[in-house]
């Protein structure tokens, strides 16, 4: 039969009649109400010509498209047994249910030939995401090797414009298009986890889809290992998004009755471009996760202090940050056995006797003491080579003695069970002495041999058991700033760290696209010091005051140099942070499509529209000497709003001489400006000529 599952305004139709493999008709836009016979109509109305030279049957693309299907293209299936290389699979059975609100389609498919089974999965959530899996069984007494295992979906062909992410440490999340013609645009991650130029999140939309417009398909492997994500116009006639885990040869092999499953793979359809997409993809991870309690501002020891560890010094900087409303203070790299530089000790989570004769008792009880929590850098996955469990197990240590270190350091296997336990111990020892309520978990390195499956696997099953021995804990994922940001460890951790960078005007960029997928509140955004570490370059207080507002915010900045003016900002804004969590961390994201590249509009709006917060940002001089006004998406476009200016501790951000417009020195004045959203979303505000790497945050009311 033909089954058709509707949420959240998607339509997704199945058409699983006769004997072959399942095939998606649509998914896309609601499809209404469709009786049976309609459906059968609708989806033989869809079957497509036989061209010259060609399959005699009609070409569908399947739920799993192999070469035996006359599938040329991108194969969903690739296996090996004793020299048999082909499959084709036919259908076995097809359920329909209900799980966990979602609308769910398994379908089991099989080749007694090839002595293997398949279920695929379809989840459509009521938000209107779709997820897809695969489950490969070996049905056979012998052996099976597995090439290829990938979710393909249809889309149409109007979806002629790709893009996509690329980067390098400390400049994440780099967006790039393309409109390819005919062949696969494909993107692979070989690093053992998705790495600083993943391609995050795939997008196949109408040619000039934006923001806020444009009808847009995407894809997302919820996967923390190697992982593909493809685009495909085929000469064939079908266009194709897919993806999956990338494997190497002979790196699975399933054993008789052993089962494979896939990673999710997270798709969306959206006739209201990116944000439509983004929205979509927030509020089901809002859902399945449930209300967060409020996001703690956190301070973070490690631009403050380095490796620099000694009671008196992080005494002085806890009276500092609680002074300055600080909730979190974690303690970063540096606090264990013998490690002193970037060179020597991970792998021995002890704490080191000769920095802390009495162990983390004496900072844990200044920290509770002034009213915040106690948070601690771990790096669990990694192992170095001047270590006593290298000394005593180098076997454990994952790929050959040639294999080349990175940041001094070598990966520890834990699939190995001994290496495994070694750190499920060792950690669950550490929140067992100590308060801990936060681990900030990083990854500072690329696999470079063993296998990143295996390893994937053996993550998540430590993350997995800690949580539920430690369910009050929260985990952070730090791969080297933003090289492990995905959906698949996000159900396991409850904050990212996006990048290693803390400059405010790479932050803009960063953030901004790495939110697309994942929601603002699970996105580490620290205030640093004047001058960056990373970069070099220096910036206004209130620019790092107005970026780090938009996701969980923190602290990188050894407030003990501040002055007592900066300290005072810097408590104003840590209370504006409290005030306006509630809105930012529950709220839709907005973002405006700006012609120039220099200026950006974001926000977010209140769930009900009641309220939003909105950031007018100059990351550089504009193109024109009069920018075009700056139009507020997402507002409720029969309300008016009362807009505000914020000054969020550090005074209004700095406007060319004569350069404001009549509504800004009006508001700034003491007065009110009052528009209706219809009129915010479609003509804006005029543009006040802020000065590069500056920000004006407004608050706007409905009245």
């Amino acid at each position: 039969m033909i089954h058709h599952l509707r949420a959240g305004g998607v339509s997704l139709l199945v058409d699983a009649r006769g004997t072959a493999v399942p095939a998606v008709l649509h998914w896309g836009a609601d499809l209404g109400h469709l009786d049976d016979d309609a459906l059968a109509a609708l989806a033989d109305a869809l079957v497509p010509p036989v061209p010259p030279s060609s399959v005699d049957d009609p070409l569908r693309l399947s739920l799993l498209p192999t070469l035996s299907q006359g599938w040329s293209g991108q194969q969903a299936l690739a296996v090996h047994r004793s020299g048999r290389l082909d499959v084709d699979p036919t259908l076995l059975s097809v359920e329909r249910l209900t799980v966990d609100w979602d609308d769910v389609l398994r379908v089991d498919v099989g080749d007694a030939e090839a002595g293997l089974e398949v279920r695929t999965e379809l989840r459509l959530s009521p938000e209107g995401v779709l997820a897809v899996r695969h489950e490969l069984r070996n049905v056979d007494g012998t052996p099976l090797n597995v090439g290829t295992l990938d979710v393909v979906l249809p889309v149409p062909d109007r979806a002629r414009e790709v893009a996509d992410h690329t980067g390098l440490w400390s400049h994440e999340r780099r967006p790039q298009r393309l409109t390819p013609g005919h062949g696969v645009w494909l993107r692979e991650a070989r690093h053992g986890r998705p790495g600083h130029d993943d391609a995050y999140l795939l997008a196949a939309g109408t040619p000039g889809f934006g923001f806020r417009s444009g009808e847009v398909w995407t894809a997302h492997v919820a996967w923390s290992g190697d992982r593909r994500l493809w685009a495909e116009r085929n000469p064939l006639g079908p266009s194709a998004v897919g993806g999956g885990e990338r494997l190497d040869p002979g790196e699975v092999v399933l054993a008789p009755g052993e089962v494979l499953a896939t990673p999710w793979l997270v798709a969306t359809w959206s006739d209201a471009g990116i944000d439509g997409a983004s929205d979509r993809l927030h509020r089901r991870h809002r859902r399945r996760r449930g209300p967060l309690r409020p996001r703690p501002l956190v301070l973070n020891t490690w631009e403050a202090v380095y490796f620099d560890h000694d009671l008196p010094t992080l005494a002085r900087l806890v009276d500092a940050a609680a002074a300055a409303g600080v909730e979190r203070f974690v303690l970063d790299d540096g606090w264990f056995h013998g490690r002193r530089d970037d060179r020597t000790s991970l792998g021995d989570w002890t704490v080191d006797a000769t920095v802390w004769p009495e162990g983390l008792h004496p900072l844990a009880t200044l920290v509770r003491d002034a009213g915040m929590e106690l948070g601690l850098w771990v790096e669990p996955e990694m192992v170095s080579a001047a270590s006593d469990l290298a000394r005593a197990h180098p076997e454990w240590v994952l790929g050959r003695p040639s294999t080349p270190e990175w940041r001094h350091q070598r990966v520890l296997d834990l699939a190995q069970p001994g290496a495994w336990a070694h750190v499920h111990d060792a950690l669950a020892a550490l929140l067992r002495e100590y308060p801990i309520a936060y681990l900030k978990w990083d990854h500072n390195r690329d696999l470079l041999g063993g296998s990143a499956h295996r390893q994937t696997e053996a993550l998540y099953r430590l993350l997995d058991a800690l949580r539920e021995e430690f369910p009050d804990v929260e985990i952070e994922s730090c791969a080297s700033g933003g090289g492990r940001v995905d959906l698949g460890i996000l159900d396991r951790v409850d904050r990212f760290w996006p990048s290693d960078t803390n400059d405010p005007l790479d932050r803009q960029e960063i953030h901004r696209w790495t939110s697309v997928l994942v929601p603002p509140e699970h996105l580490g955004a620290h205030l640093g010091d004047a001058r960056a570490h990373t970069t070099g370059r220096s910036s206004d207080l209130g620019f790092r005051f107005a970026t780090a507002l938009f996701g969980h915010a923190g602290i990188e900045w050894d407030l003990t140099r501040a002055s007592e003016d900066e300290r005072a900002a810097v408590a104003t804004w840590a209370a504006a942070y409290r005030n306006l969590r509630g809105l930012l961390h529950a709220g839709t994201v907005v973002r405006e499509d700006v012609a120039d590249p220099a200026l950006a509009v974001h926000g977010v709006v209140a769930e009900d529209r009641s309220a939003a917060v909105v950031a007018l940002v100059a990351l550089s001089a504009p193109g024109v000497s009069r920018p075009a006004p700056a139009r507020v998406p997402g507002l409720d476009p029969e309300r008016s709003y009362r807009v505000e200016v914020l000054d969020l501790g550090a005074g209004l951000p700095r406007v060319l001489d004569a350069g404001a417009p009549a509504w800004w020195d009006a508001v700034v004045g003491g007065g009110s400006v009052v528009l209706p959203g219809r009129a915010l979303a479609e003509t804006g505000l005029a543009w006040p000529l802020l000065t590069p790497q500056q920000a004006a945050v407004l608050r706007l009311t409905a009245v």
